[in-house]
């Protein structure tokens, strides 16, 4: 007999806390009309295999989601590498790969006794959660985040077809799986890949504001800037060998760092950032620029254009949809990267690009995962409503 069906549920379908919640959940099955209970709000489970220390957009939207939804009166439990014993991935140590999480995954789920469970990520955790919740009969979500198959061929030289094959067969066992593009949602579809909705990106309007331009002067003008992860499948030597004038300044870290920098000693290379000093890079640059092709959306370009700095990328999934319809002066895109960087300093318009960033709100994208938890038996009405994030 499996540990992790050592205590069953009462029931399947919709997860549900015992007792009182019951009670609640029924009448809400009914019609979908109560009110929420004094001191109520979702016990959330998020699993993912990507989490701090890292510094990518993965851990900066799992991280704001549980604050938003925390400050809105819901629990949320991270089921994450740092509760594991773990080792470095290969090529890749910033990643821990967790060490045999069966036995702890279903004991964190069986004492949390969640309303939803949420795996983002494909690695050893989110399997894990998988397979306790099929095994359970559990409903769960997922979220498509990272390009799994490119990357794989990049690094290993596994066939793309073969890696898109692994992410199917993970993400259709889901109810949903969230995806932060229109545009994503139409190649994926075309994949094979099923159950899907749209769950947007937002930015910290208060984190990420324009100020002092000041924090560079000590290097030649104009600035343009690279931030986020160091690996070969962000192109970032498609940014670092273009032919610009002023200064490259590359903020991250990653697998590819020593390398670049022993490469393009005409760069500078800060290491990783976090909170205002972050910011304070953004703020000071002319042009943030973006040469990633494997991107599914990019939470950096947001930050930058919230900091009043135009992006300058490929015209990639991501880049696509943050920009469609922005103002010139917000950046350009280009299969010359030269030739967007370029554009993107000549045209730059910073009250435009803090105007664009605005329509990003981490509320309204918090919203739509919250409703994206829909089942057969809930509505999304209901999880809003449970969640105290009606409008």
């Amino acid at each position: 007999m499996d540990r992790d069906n050592q205590t069953k549920p009462r029931k399947k379908g919709a997860l549900r806390r015992l007792g009182s919640r019951v009670g609640r959940l029924t009448r809400a099955k009914q019609k979908f009309e109560m009110p929420n209970v004094a001191g109520g709000g979702l016990k959330i489970i998020i699993a993912t295999d990507a989490w701090k220390p890292q510094l990518n957009g993965v851990v900066r939207t799992l991280d704001t989601l549980g604050q938003i939804l925390t400050r809105f009166g819901n629990e949320v439990l991270y089921i994450a590498p740092s509760e594991f014993k773990s080792v470095p991935m290969p090529s890749y140590p910033e990643i821990r790969l967790s060490l045999l999480p069966n036995r702890k995954v279903a004991k964190l789920i069986n004492e949390f006794q969640p309303d939803a469970v949420h795996i983002a990520t494909e690695g050893p955790l989110g399997r894990a959660v998988r397979r306790f919740c099929k095994r359970r009969g559990y409903p769960f979500t997922t979220s498509f985040h990272t390009r799994f198959a490119e990357y794989a061929h990049e690094r290993w030289k596994v066939p793309t077809k073969w890696g898109y094959a692994i992410l199917k067969d993970f993400h259709n066992a889901g109810e949903t799986m969230m995806v932060a593009t229109p545009g994503l949602i139409e190649e994926l579809d075309e994949r094979g890949f099923n159950n899907m909705k749209l769950w947007s990106r937002g930015v910290d309007l208060k984190q990420f504001i324009p100020g002092d331009r000041a924090f560079l002067d000590q290097l030649e003008r104009p600035i343009f800037l690279y931030v986020g992860r160091l690996a070969v499948e962000k192109s970032i030597e498609d940014f670092l060998e273009a032919d610009l004038p002023g200064t490259k300044v590359v903020v991250g870290e990653g697998p590819q760092r020593e390398e670049l920098e022993a490469k393009y000693k005409d760069a500078v290379f800060t290491g990783p950032k976090f909170g205002d000093e972050l910011t304070q890079y953004y703020q000071a640059a002319d042009v943030f620029v973006f040469p990633s092709r494997t991107d599914t959306f990019g939470l950096v370009n947001v930050e930058a254009l919230a900091c009043a700095i135009p992006v300058a990328a490929y015209p990639v999934r991501g880049p696509l949809e943050i920009l469609d319809g922005a103002p010139a002066g917000c950046g350009a895109m280009d299969e010359d990267l030269r030739k967007a960087c370029m554009v993107a300093y000549e045209a730059r318009d910073p009250a435009a690009c803090r105007e664009w960033a605005e329509k990003f709100s981490w509320e309204a994208a918090t919203r739509q995962f919250v409703a994206n938890l829909e089942t057969t038996e809930f509505d999304e009405q209901f999880w809003l409503r449970s969640a105290k994030m009606i409008d």
